[in-house]
């Protein structure tokens, strides 16, 4: 039994990291994707998430130029005194 390739959940901060990550505007990566500048504004504000084609083509984009995208957030740094 063949073992599915892990697929990352696209939320909307990764979608944001993965399009800043390329340089692109939401116009550019949506020709990329062969969808609407609109959609990616929507994945991007957490109105919708990306399914089926479009999570796939977004791993294989991300995959293809190398995102490393981590969730963690970023660890505070201790007031100046």
């Amino acid at each position: 039994m063949e073992k599915k390739a892990e697929r990352p959940e696209w939320d909307r901060q990764r979608i944001l990291s993965l399009r800043r990550h390329l340089r692109m505007t939401q116009r550019e990566l949506a020709d990329k994707l062969g969808t609407r500048q609109q959609t990616i504004s929507e994945w991007e504000t957490g109105m919708y998430k990306p399914r089926g084609a479009s999570s796939t083509l977004l791993s294989i984009i991300a995959r293809e130029a190398r995102f490393k995208y981590d969730a963690t957030p970023p660890k505070k740094l201790a007031p100046k005194p």
